[in-house]
């Protein structure tokens, strides 16, 4: 499913669909008219892993029970992602017109521009209508506690999502369509929304969710460490950007964030911008207390949103670079 070499007399060739699919997010975004009516395939998803939890995690099943249990969840909805994603390509190459509807499918997907209004949303909150206002906004892409934080932690919280998701949502989704089409795609988003709902580390998901978390962890080990090259070489065109900042702080403090993955974009974005995010943090029922990412600023302000919404748009631009270099490749 190599979408370099997906020829077909129906379809555009699989890099171009790509292509098509970033344009289509950039300027549709999250489709919310659309969604409202028709569910969105995340959350067809999410639905299906739900099911799944309702029914093989029970607790009074024994932790090595609950184990193989998650092991043949992971292995199943990867099956079922792929071959979902082969017929839709399959179709998508077959039938006239209808690689629209992979281009439709892939758009989804993504969350380039949802992204960057969630964020976006968070500096204008607070900046318009003060912390209360802010701390709501950053609720609506963060886990912790918003009112723990300051203007500060709210600030810092909404760059390291940013950070954070530009691999996982923006990244990695490119990355796994351009190694291996639709069925890429569909198969990371499944196991990330898997990682999300059970590959959580207390008593109820420790062990039916572990392999969901270990194969999210896999799949994003290439294009974390490629969302932080991408920050590096974004950070050039942002106000104050630091590229060699951004270098040292990524290899010598990505390992400081308590996922093998996030901490790559993370460190990159907090030497960029010179700022330090990470540390101790308040989720609800639970304080964690992890390691600074970055010598810089912990006390970040407002415009720092807006330098970092600009560090993103670069590096999203750049990823759209290498897209249209592999096509010229190709060519």
């Amino acid at each position: 499913m190599f979408p370099l070499f997906m020829q077909s007399a129906h379809a555009p060739d699989g890099l171009m669909l790509l292509f098509m699919a970033i344009a289509v997010d950039a300027a549709l975004g999250e489709m919310g008219p659309l969604f409202r009516l028709l569910p969105h395939p995340v959350v067809l998803i999410g639905r299906l892993i739900g099911a799944l939890d309702r029914r093989l995690n029970r607790p009074e099943r024994s932790e090595a029970d609950r184990r193989r249990r998650g092991i043949l969840v992971a292995l199943g909805l990867s099956v079922v992602a792929l071959g979902t994603g082969a017929v839709i390509a399959f179709l998508a190459r077959t039938l006239p017109h209808a690689w629209l509807f992979e281009v439709f499918v892939a758009a989804t997907l993504l969350a380039q521009r949802s992204l960057f209004e969630h964020v976006h949303d968070v500096a204008v909150a607070l900046k318009d209508n003060g912390l209360e206002a802010g701390r709501y906004a950053v609720s609506r892409i963060v886990g912790r506690d918003p009112q723990s934080l300051d203007s500060h932690g709210v600030v810092r919280a909404a760059v390291e999502s940013l950070a954070e998701n530009f691999g996982d949502g923006v990244v990695a989704p490119v990355f796994w369509y351009a190694l291996l089409g639709l069925p890429g795609l569909l198969l990371y988003k499944t196991i990330n929304t898997a990682d999300s709902m059970i590959g959580h580390r207390n008593d109820k998901y420790r062990a039916f969710g572990m392999a969901s978390a270990r194969l999210d962890d896999a799949l994003n080990l290439i294009p974390a460490r490629l969302a932080g090259l991408l920050l590096i070489l974004a950070a050039p065109f942002v106000p104050r950007g630091r590229p060699w900042g951004a270098l040292v702080t990524m290899l010598r403090d990505a390992g400081h964030h308590r996922s093998p993955n996030s901490g790559w974009p993370e460190a990159a974005a907090a030497g960029a911008l010179d700022l330090a995010l990470g540390g101790p943090r308040k989720y609800p029922g639970l304080v964690v207390d992890e390691k600074w990412i970055g010598t810089g600023r912990a006390r970040a302000e407002t415009s720092d949103i807006q330098r970092a919404l600009h560090l993103y748009t670069v590096a999203c631009l750049l990823q759209v670079g290498g897209v249209i270099f592999l096509l010229w490749l190709q060519a």
